[in-house]
């Protein structure tokens, strides 16, 4: 299936292209210490433009989830499973992805995860699989 990928821009690409060298990059402010998803020039905490990339550990858990069962358009393979995974490097640091590799009727919130990437063109879109 053909993904609609994100434009990339300054701010994002290093998140979007982490994933060829298996590193999940996040924001992270050197004003106030904190990282901030998505990625941008100014830190939403502090306003200080001292942030940049940083890689994380690319382990979290689900903190929400839903499971899609509409295929919405025909080449599209259902179901699959939505969900905003919570990183462990920070409480609140989360964001919207998918969890792969398992049964979509076995995600669970709390269920622990760890990235993985799907290449698509000059794209690295995380996703993530059970933690084992």
């Amino acid at each position: 299936m053909q993904r609609k990928l994100p434009l990339l821009t300054p701010e994002n690409r290093a998140f979007w292209q982490g994933g060829e060298h298996g590193q999940l990059l996040i924001a992270r402010c050197h004003g106030c210490g904190k990282y901030f998803h998505p990625p941008a020039p100014v830190c939403p905490r502090c306003t200080s433009t001292d942030v940049s990339p940083e890689p994380v550990s690319g382990r979290g858990a689900v903190f929400s989830f839903t499971i899609n069962r509409q295929a919405w358009l025909p080449e599209l393979s259902e179901p699959y499973v939505v969900a905003i995974v919570e990183l462990d490097e920070q409480p609140g640091l989360r964001f919207v992805t998918n969890v792969v590799g398992m049964p979509p009727d076995e995600v669970e919130i709390g269920l622990r995860v760890r990235v993985v990437f799907l290449n698509c063109e000059d794209v690295w879109l995380p996703q993530f699989e059970r933690d084992v």
